[in-house]
């Protein structure tokens, strides 16, 4: 049995450090999203599969018999699709979805389903800081009114995808401190941010209570129809069971 591990979370790596523990054969999967991942402890491969024939080629050639899905929660396209190809082939598909983020009661969060509903709550001329990645820009493009600063992990290579942006590089982790510091520094008004759960982001969260910030939290997309588990403990348990 070959476990393809979709990543890109630190669930994964903590799924990948235990099954290289126990000498499981597991190939990891990243999309390439950021330029210098950090290596992960099991062979892995790196980029898109380049479309259904891609993807089952990957799974014929390494022997794949069973999928762990540890990616980002807003990775809506390959988790559809992977839960889709594997339940019509009957293979082992199992979704490891980490907790969504809760409003604490000293919080100013604003709930939004889609990027384009930001701009009705945003004032012309207002700085608003997107903590949502590079690749969902042009979505945020309605901003186009206020002064928007975009953080990436890596040196831009293409300028800002629409007027009054600009981009904001730094490399996680973040600590709470840095994070204040920085939105006071920028003269921040709104902090935009993905519910992706987990430890890793919940700096900014804080920094944003801390200093009375609105937040537009964007809610995640729906999941498809597919077994899924929490934890990490969990998502192991079921790669034992295998």
């Amino acid at each position: 049995m070959t476990l393809l591990l979709l990543s890109g979370t630190g669930e994964a790596v903590a799924v990948a450090r235990a099954l290289a523990e126990e000498h499981r054969p597991v190939l990891a999967s990243l999309a390439g999203a950021t330029r210098s991942p950090k290596p992960l402890p099991v062979p892995t491969r790196v980029g898109g599969f380049d479309g259904e024939a891609g993807f089952w080629r990957c799974v014929q050639d390494n022997d794949i018999t069973a999928v762990l899905d540890a990616t980002h929660p807003f990775a809506e396209r390959i988790t559809r699709r992977t839960a889709r190809l594997c339940a019509e082939r009957g293979m082992p598909y199992l979704r490891l979805d980490r907790p969504a983020w809760q409003p604490q009661p000293e919080d100013r969060w604003v709930m939004i389903q889609s990027e384009d509903q930001a701009a009705a709550h945003v004032g012309a001329g207002q700085v608003v800081f997107l903590a949502t990645g590079r690749q969902t820009l042009e979505r945020f493009a309605g901003l186009a009114v206020a002064q928007v600063i975009a953080r990436v992990v890596d040196p831009p290579q293409s300028p800002f995808p629409f007027a009054g942006g600009r981009f904001e590089v730094g490399r996680p982790p973040f600590d709470v401190a840095s994070e204040v510091a920085l939105f006071q520094r920028l003269k921040v008004d709104w902090l935009v941010v993905k519910n992706a759960g987990g430890s890793g982001g919940w700096a900014k969260l804080e920094a944003a209570r801390a200093l009375g910030l609105p937040v537009l939290m964007l809610e995640r997309p729906a999941r498809p129809e597919a077994p899924v588990v929490e934890t990490v403990a969990a998502a192991l348990g079921w790669v034992r069971a295998l």
